[in-house]
């Protein structure tokens, strides 16, 4: 397979023109007509995952975060990021990105997030696209029976990859759970929409003191934060998955290396 077929398979599930307007996802190095035997999916694109791709023999690697979110005027490799540009093309590994449109994808990276602290049930997204009911940030599902908020709470913790930062609760821990709203990354702008879709907890991660804390005191719902590149992990083996059904001729795997930023608590 050349990497351009790759890249047809993934922009079939996560179409390039569904990211936000401020995002850079796409092919960031690679030549379209190089060979793609072995694909790699992680989260960060850093130097530890361009290692694990060079021991594995990998050509191209998929991440959900950019690289370059801003614009830039050099690669040189006097930066972390030129650095890791040199690395990838001296070994001839691609790069590919896909972020927000992975985000409101279905499935996508929400709906990996939500199998991954037990939901079973159909998902509804949090906020649907305008244009596109099914698609959306976030979902929302429901529990056959009703955990309460601190059973709900280690099961997500189980559900997870674990992390220093873990998982944090705010809420009584003995309330019934059964309606569930859940977002991979960053959720403090979808704290409102998780009020009004009327869940008896959010699950997202980045959760800020100041919009946490009013959100409380205004009547909740109840709020898990889990780490940021916990909540997004999952969707590795979602899309590698997809990528391994459409029909290409590639091995694929997915980095279990942690490059959530924070690395211990006290």
């Amino acid at each position: 397979m050349t990497l351009a077929d790759v890249i047809e398979k993934l922009e079939a599930a996560y179409p390039t023109e569904r990211a936000e307007s401020w995002d850079a996802v796409g092919l960031v190095a690679g030549d379209p007509d190089q060979r793609v035997r072995k694909v790699l999916f992680a989260v960060d694109p850093v130097a530890v995952v361009a290692e694990e791709a060079i021991e594995w023999g990998a050509d191209l690697i998929v991440t959900h975060h950019p690289l370059y979110l801003r614009g830039t005027t050099s690669v040189a490799a006097t930066t972390p990021k030129g650095r890791l540009i040199h690395t990838l093309i001296r070994h001839g590994i691609a790069l590919y990105t896909a972020h927000t449109n992975a985000d409101v994808a279905n499935p996508g990276v929400s709906d990996a997030l939500a199998r991954a602290v037990g939901l079973t049930g159909d998902l509804v997204p949090l906020r649907p696209l305008p244009d596109d009911p099914w698609r959306g940030l976030g979902r929302i599902g429901e529990f056959d029976r009703s955990p309460t908020l601190g059973e709900f709470a280690e099961q997500a913790a189980a559900g997870l990859p674990a992390t220093a930062w873990g998982i944090r609760v705010a809420g009584e821990l003995s309330r019934p759970v059964r309606r569930v709203a859940v977002s991979g990354g960053s959720g403090d702008s979808l704290l409102s929409a998780a009020r009004a879709a009327g869940v008896d907890v959010f699950l997202t991660a980045d959760l800020r003191h100041h919009p946490a804390s009013e959100f409380m005191e205004a009547g909740g719902p109840a709020l898990i934060d889990a780490a940021h590149w916990a909540t997004e992990w999952p969707w590795l083996d979602s899309a590698a998955s997809i990528l391994a059904a459409s029909g290409v001729t590639v091995e694929t795997r997915v980095s279990a290396t942690v490059t959530d930023a924070w690395t211990r608590g006290y």
